[in-house]
């Protein structure tokens, strides 16, 4: 197999609508009732701080980092993140993860929330939220609630409900 010639660059608007088809393809109709997504449909994500992968003229991929605050602390939400299914295991999840982690950082954002499968963003340096500390406004598995510091000590500060910064405009 040759080697893909991997395009990550910052989400555009005219995205959207291939954005959309993906997630429609990879998680299906069910998403929307997912916690994750509804505490999401309420904000708007920040495009500097969500990526898209490409191969060629082929969205591929996508990640995205929705602000929300954790009880009285900034944090941004992170997803979904999505890669096209016929382009899984290929390292494209991770380049996207790691893109908006640093730009997160970069950016001065210290905690990012996400609701995932541990195993794979331990790798990033997410760990499970304790139930106590942190609740999100509907149903979730606790071991899928994972939580990464950007900047020490930013978690400790962060305590009660997730809630959605309205979109601005």
């Amino acid at each position: 197999m040759t080697e893909l010639s991997l395009l990550i660059r910052t989400e555009q608007p005219i995205d959207s609508e291939a954005i959309e088809r993906l997630h429609e393809r990879a998680f299906g109709p069910g998403r929307f009732a997912r916690t994750a997504s509804r505490l999401r449909e309420g904000a708007g994500h920040v495009f500097d701080l969500s990526f898209t992968a490409m191969v060629g003229t082929l969205l591929v991929g996508s990640v995205r980092l929705t602000p929300v605050m954790a009880g009285e602390e900034p944090a941004l939400m992170l997803g979904p993140l999505t890669v096209e299914p016929a382009f899984e295991n290929r390292g494209i999840g991770a380049a996207l993860m790691t893109r908006s982690l640093e730009a997160a950082k970069a950016k001065g954002h210290t905690l990012v929330l996400l609701v995932g499968d541990e195993p794979y963003y331990s790798r990033f340096g997410f760990r499970r939220i304790p139930p106590q500390q942190l609740q999100l406004p509907g149903p979730v598995n606790p071991g899928r609630f994972l939580v990464v510091e950007l900047a020490e000590g930013a978690f400790a500060r962060a305590n009660g409900i997730v809630t959605p910064l309205p979109k601005e405009g």
